[in-house]
This record gives structure tokens, sequence and C-alpha cells, in this order.
């Protein structure tokens, strides 16, 4: 396994337009939160810069949708290969400019990789169908599935390379060329993938890799341009809805993963046992920076305080610290803005009434030194209006409210714009699929602190977005149907 120093001096610092790496300068720097350095500098590519990516793109459309399906599911699959190969250098890219434990960045590269396996599957399942009128006669029903044409696609920082081939890899498998963005935090390994892709065989501008802190400009400059087909976004729902303005132009098909506001329900009936341990891989994976994490953790009256004390002594034990060292747990958060919200949040609850069971600090100095640290934290006793019962905290930290009937437990979990996921833990099935149908998100984990899956549909109902990414659902959002009418008299 290559060292810190070794693997970033051979990543990609440039734009990847065309097939080839540009010449750009390097000004933009990309910083490891779990010691405050510049880890090193990458292109900042302008608006002019990202339309050239896009004419990449369009040029090579029309032969990458003519490629045989078999053909792109080769190259995909021989991705989903490589990258498997080399999981060390994309987990310790990951931590080094994300932050989370090389643990969790491993099991990302296995989550990521997994899509360019699973659409090179589905490349060659693009069906249409052939039928009779139903007036009769002479006349047929023919339909077949397109690419939708060129897509720019957005993708956040807290999960690199998994978001980078959740999107990537159903527009190949489909017939699409594409542009991507990866935040400005987090851009190494989307770079990194690229070259995966070359190697693989992809041929020259099907995908484009682009990198910049002037978002805003450089994504309308994409978004304006008639020849774009398609946006697709995960990252916030303030942006989203920025975007959907924006597509809404050109009638673009989009798709949006958006923010989450996922309440976890712990029914009367729960195994306690199953509740924490669910309960901590739901708040803590990514060191709670996703968009899945539980928000909101809704337990019945009777199990509140064991829950909160058992969560408390679970959260309160998990080792902090830089992601590269051995038996580190958690790791910082993305940067000091990310640090400042999560303390808001927390001396919001505290003035509001409540008690801080473990944690509530950020954690500096000493071995922590200029690092992007806090403490898992458990707050008992929030009471209604407290921020963090209505704002996605995106850190560690586990904010818990009791209830005493069901029909309370559904409506607090309800009280949300968002309806990404939710998570229910009961012991009576019957109560808790009644629990999971009356919940206003697209997904739920049911006994279940993780539901992320390639071969599952994933995506949002509410302000949580449109659309679904991954399983049979993913590869239609980059597919248009037409309709033959045929006249056999």
């Amino acid at each position: 396994m290559s060292t810190a120093d070794e693997l970033v001096s051979r990543l990609p610092r440039t734009l990847f337009i065309g097939g080839r790496w540009s010449d750009d300068p390097t000004p933009l720097d990309v910083t490891n939160p779990a010691t405050g350095r510049s880890l090193t500098s990458i292109a900042d590519a302008s608006p002019e810069q990202g339309v050239a990516a896009l004419d990449a793109a369009v040029a090579a459309q029309a032969d990458w949708a003519a490629t045989a399906p078999r053909d792109r599911a080769e190259i995909l699959r021989r991705a989903y290969e490589l990258v498997i190969e080399r999981v060390d250098d994309f987990a310790l890219t990951m931590t080094l400019e994300m932050g989370k434990p090389l643990a969790e960045s491993r099991g990302e590269v296995t989550y990521g990789a997994e899509f360019l396996r699973w659409f090179s599957e589905e490349a060659v399942r693009i069906e249409g169908r052939y039928s009779t009128a139903p007036a009769g006669g002479g006349s047929r029903i023919l339909t077949l599935k397109q690419p939708v044409g060129p897509v720019y696609a957005i993708t956040p920082w807290n999960f690199p390379l998994a978001m980078a081939t959740r999107k990537i890899g159903p527009a190949l498998a489909a017939g699409c060329t594409i542009v991507i963005k990866p935040a400005s935090q987090t851009p190494l390994t989307t770079m990194l993938f690229m070259t995966v892709l070359e190697e693989a065989g992809l041929p020259a501008g099907v995908a484009n890799c682009i990198t910049t802190s002037h978002s805003g400009s450089v994504s309308e400059a994409i978004i304006s341009d008639p020849r774009l087909r398609k946006v697709t976004f995960t990252g916030s729902t303030e942006v989203g809805r920025k975007l959907l303005e924006q597509a809404s132009g050109g009638i673009l098909r989009t798709s949006m993963e958006l923010g989450g506001n996922a309440p976890f329900v712990v029914l009367p009936s729960a195994d306690l046992d199953k509740a924490v341990t669910g309960a901590v891989l739901a708040k803590m994976r990514n060191v709670g920076e996703a968009c899945t994490a539980a928000n909101r953790f809704i337990v019945h009256e009777s199990l509140a305080e064991e829950f909160s004390s058992r969560l408390a002594e679970r959260m309160g034990a998990m080792r902090v610290g830089d992601g590269t060292q051995d038996g580190v747990e958690v790791g910082p958060l993305i940067n000091a803005d990310a640090v400042t919200h999560v303390e808001e949040l927390v001396q919001d609850a505290v003035d509001r009434g409540a008690r801080v069971l473990t944690g509530g600090q950020r954690l500096s100095g000493g071995e922590y030194g200029e690092g992007t640290f806090v403490a898992p934290t458990v707050l008992g006793n929030v009471a209604p209006g407290s921020r963090c019962l209505h704002e996605e905290i995106f850190g560690p930290v586990a904010p818990i409210v009791s209830y005493s009937t069901i029909d309370e437990a559904v409506a607090l979990a309800n009280d949300t714009e968002f309806g990404l996921i939710a998570y229910v833990f009961g012991e009576q099935l019957t109560e808790a699929l009644t629990v999971s149908e009356r919940l206003e998100t697209g997904m739920i984990g049911l006994n279940s602190g993780v539901v992320s899956n390639p071969a599952a549909p994933f995506g949002g109902v509410k302000a949580s977005g449109l659309g679904r990414e991954g399983s049979h659902e993913g590869i239609e959002e980059y597919l248009e149907t037409k309709y033959i009418g045929l006249s056999l008299g």
C-alpha cells in the first residue's frame, strides 16, 4: 500500500476533457480535514472549460449511443474489476480528502464499485415491446428505449466514489455521455476514477471530469447549453431547487437526490440490542455526514431512558481521530463551517432544556491538532422546536425525543419537509409494517440501520428529491421511450 505522500504525488490534478488531461495550472487547494493542511492543488475550471467538456461529450454521444450494449457492459465490468484491484489507493484517497476512517473508505470502494458491476449487467437488458393495438386490424405498437443524451452530473463531497459511480454507471450503460463535476472539497477520488475508465477502454469524450471552485457559473454555463439533455445532482435541497429552475429553461430531464431529516422510530416492541446497534450504524456512518443519517430518534416512552443510556455509552466509547490511524472509528467533519453548524445545533438544544448525555463539544489541540473533530454526542429530552429536529445535522449528534402513542410517533416522524429515509425498529411485524407504510419517505430501514444497496432503488419524496438511483429504476433515468406506430395493412 502506498504512503499518503506517494499516493498524492501520483494522482491527477487537471481537467479530464475529451480523453486528455489538460495542461492547466493547479491553483485550487484540496485540504485534509484531519490535519487542516493542504494535500495538493488541482485545476480550477472556468465556465468556458465547462462548456469545452460538454463539447467533448456531445461529440462522442452518437458513437457511444451506437456502441453495442455488450461492449458498453464489458467496459463497465473492466472498470469494476480495476476499482476492486485498487481498493487501497481509492480508500486512502477518500480518507485523506474527506476524513472518514479507512475501514469505512474500503467499504465505500466495495459499495461504489458494485454500481459498475450492476449497471454492466443492466446495459444488456434495456428492452422495448411489440404489441397489437387494441383496435386490432393492421396496427401495431412498437416501443424502444434510447439514451437521453449528454448528461451533467454534480456529486457531493461525502461519498466521493459511490456518488460518481452511481451516476456514471447507469449513464454509460444507457448509452449517454457525461460531464461530471465532483465537489471541490473531495475531487481526487473522482479524478482517480477517471484513470480507471481510461484503462478500461472507455472512448475519449464519453466521460469528462471538471473541477472548480466556481460551481454556480460553471454549472449555469453547462445547463443553459441547448445540447445538454439531463442534469443529475446529489446535494442540498437549496442547491437542488436552483438547479431545477435552471434546468426548466431547457426542459431537461432531472434526477435530484437532496437533503434528508431521517427519523429513527423505536416502537414499543423493539429489541433494544438491535435498536441501539442499528442507531449507531444509522447515525455514525460517515461521521454522520450522510443524507441517510438518522437525524431524529423518536423512542417510545417505555424504552426512552434505557435506549438513551445505552446509545450514549456506545457512542461515547467510539475513538475519534485521523482516519488513517488504526482503530479510529470517527474521523473529522469536512471543514470548520461544519463544526460550527453542529456546535450551534447542540447549543440551541441545550438552551431549550436538552441534556448532554455524552460529547457535546469540538475536540481540538493535542492529538487533534488543527483537525475539525467533534465528539460523538447524544442529547436527551430534546424539546419540540429545537433546530436539530428540523435541520439536517450532518455530524455525530443524536437528539432523542419520546412519544406515547403510535399516531404521535408517526406525526413526529412526518413533521418535516424532507422524505428520504426513515428507520423503524420493532418486533411486532404488523405494527412495524403499518408504521412503515404511513411514513412519508422514499426508503425505510426496517430493523436495519443501513439500507443502501446498488440493487435497490435509492431516492426520496417531498423536498428530498426526484427520481431513483440504483436497481432497475436507475437506468431508466437515462433512457427515453420512443413509440413507433406500425401499419401492416
